[in-house]
C-alpha cells in the first residue's frame, strides 16, 4: 500500500508541477507527471524536509517541497525535450 500511496502522491505532484508551468497540448502527460512526481518528491522533499529539521517524518515543508521539486524536474525535462527536437 506505501509503493501505491507514493506512486498516487507522486502522479498528483507531478500534475500540479504541469498545471502551474502551464500545459503543453490537450492534456497531461501521465508518464512525465509520475516520473517528475517521484523524482522531485524524493529530491525536493527530502530536501526541504532536512533544512526544515523535520527529519524524514511526513509534515509540508516536505509536500512543499515535493511541489518544488517537481516543478524543477518538469521544466529541465520540458527544455530538454525541445532541445533534442530542434
Amino acid at each position: 500500500m506505501l509503493i501505491i500511496g507514493l506512486i498516487l502522491f507522486g502522479m498528483l505532484v507531478g500534475a500540479l508541477a504541469q498545471l502551474i508551468l502551464g500545459r503543453q497540448g490537450k492534456g497531461i502527460d501521465w508518464t512525465m507527471a509520475i516520473v517528475a512526481g517521484l523524482v522531485g518528491s524524493f529530491v525536493g522533499g527530502l530536501l526541504a524536509s532536512l533544512i526544515a529539521g523535520d527529519g524524514l517524518a511526513f509534515r509540508p515543508s516536505g509536500v512543499i517541497g515535493s511541489i518544488v521539486g517537481a516543478i524543477v524536474v518538469t521544466a529541465i525535462w520540458r527544455w530538454a525535450r525541445t532541445r533534442q527536437s530542434a
